[in-house]
């Protein structure tokens, strides 16, 4: 009787809005239990021992690796800096009005431009200062926790990845963009933490927050098209 159970539930629900639920609850989770962290009045030993593995032992204010390698981590930092942000989000929307697509432009509108006034909600109510540990290789002067760059990179490059894989009929070839979406989240999450300007814990948070927003997004996006009676290509 319970695996005819669990097998009618697999029929009906489908392998990648499970995983999506999923991913979801785990970001919720992870949010919450990283957000007792970044309360603490004193930084947690997770956070100093990764923000200071990046730098050279006893000088807080040499980065570890070759010369080239902090140019580098700048020139990624900026693929989650708001200016690139907006002209790719821009870019990709007046594509979508120019092929007649305004409903699936409109959804990249809220998706992104919710997760920014996500991002920015979460860092008034948490008021997490950025880490003084270390020496910060660029200029930021906002709060440190989420992550913005981080949050905003998973939710802009996850939503255009899932939107651009719903056109791809190859198998590899939706897995291969969805990988770079999720490859470039994840280097700009790192790059924070290397130029010092967030702890672990905050970049670990935007991520959380990032990828649990984008999926609520494509859930709230399939239902839509599902209610209107819409195949997934024509959003």
């Amino acid at each position: 009787m319970i695996k005819r159970t669990a097998s009618t539930l697999a029929n009906r629900v489908e392998f990648p809005v499970l995983l999506a639920g999923l991913i979801i609850a785990g970001g919720l989770w992870g949010f919450e239990e990283l957000m007792e962290v970044a309360r603490a009045t004193t930084p947690h030993a997770f956070d100093t021992e990764i923000l200071l593995a990046f730098r050279k032992a006893g000088q807080p204010d040499s980065p570890i690796g070759p010369l080239w390698l902090e140019g580098a981590m700048r020139d990624i930092t900026a693929l989650g800096s708001g200016t690139v942000l907006t002209l790719i989000v821009t870019a990709v929307i007046v594509y979508l009005l120019l092929i007649r697509r305004p409903a699936t432009a409109l959804f990249i509108v809220v998706a992104v431009a919710g997760g920014q006034v996500l991002s920015s909600l979460l860092k008034a109510g948490i008021d997490r200062p950025r880490p003084e540990l270390v020496s910060h290789l660029v200029n930021e002067t906002s709060l440190s926790f989420p992550s913005g760059h981080a949050m905003l990179s998973a939710v802009t490059y996850l939503t255009l990845g899932a939107l651009a894989a719903r056109f791809l009929a190859d198998r590899t070839t939706k897995i291969y963009v969805l990988a770079l979406a999720v490859l470039t989240t994840l280097l700009v999450g790192i790059s924070r933490i290397y130029l010092g300007v967030h702890w672990p814990s905050d970049v670990l948070a935007g991520w959380c927050a990032g990828f649990a927003w984008a999926m609520l997004c494509w859930l709230a996006a399939r239902a839509w098209q599902r209610w209107r009676g819409r195949p997934d290509g024509d959003a």
